[in-house]
């Protein structure tokens, strides 16, 4: 696709205003950092990671809704009691707590412009978010082993 921006000010400004359009309007991973593939049993889930505390802070608060093979990986450092929130996040959403060496805690069903905790059953390094129902769908519980966590760039792990 091509943009033809005249060179003026005002030309620039709306070129600029055009580029972060297409950006917000690009789908709902479009502007996050890192993702790695993760797999979990024989389903694939593309997750981008939010590994720093301003990217686990803002979460997908404010973001469109996930695709089908989409997700979000919170990455903490050590192991802790996490929760997760769905504050200013417009989509339901299901979690997945999971331990430092990739297995299932527990899951959550989170619905959107909540403040109710969602808090993992013990300590956990990772947090998964993905559509509501992504889970269930496919039979996936506590205890199933995720693969793929080694791609996250050591400095987040």
């Amino acid at each position: 696709m091509r943009f033809f921006v005249h060179g003026s000010r005002m030309g620039r400004w709306r070129g600029a205003c055009l580029v972060a359009l297409l950006t917000a309007l690009a789908g709902p991973l479009a502007m996050g950092g890192e993702r790695v593939e993760l797999r979990i049993g024989d389903q694939v889930l593309r997750v981008e990671i939010a590994g720093t505390p301003a990217q686990r802070t803002q979460g997908l608060m404010g973001r469109a809704p996930l695709r089908a093979d989409e997700g979000m990986l919170f990455v903490f450092p050590g192991d802790d009691i996490r929760c997760l929130w769905m504050r200013d996040t417009p989509s339901a959403l299901a979690a997945a707590f999971i331990t430092a060496d990739g297995v299932i805690l527990n899951l959550a069903e989170m619905q959107p412009q909540t403040d109710t905790r969602h808090c993992s059953r013990a300590p956990a390094r990772y947090a998964l978010e993905t559509a509501t129902g992504w889970f269930s769908r496919r039979s996936i519980a506590a205890g199933t082993k995720i693969q793929g966590l080694a791609a996250v760039p050591p400095a987040l792990r």
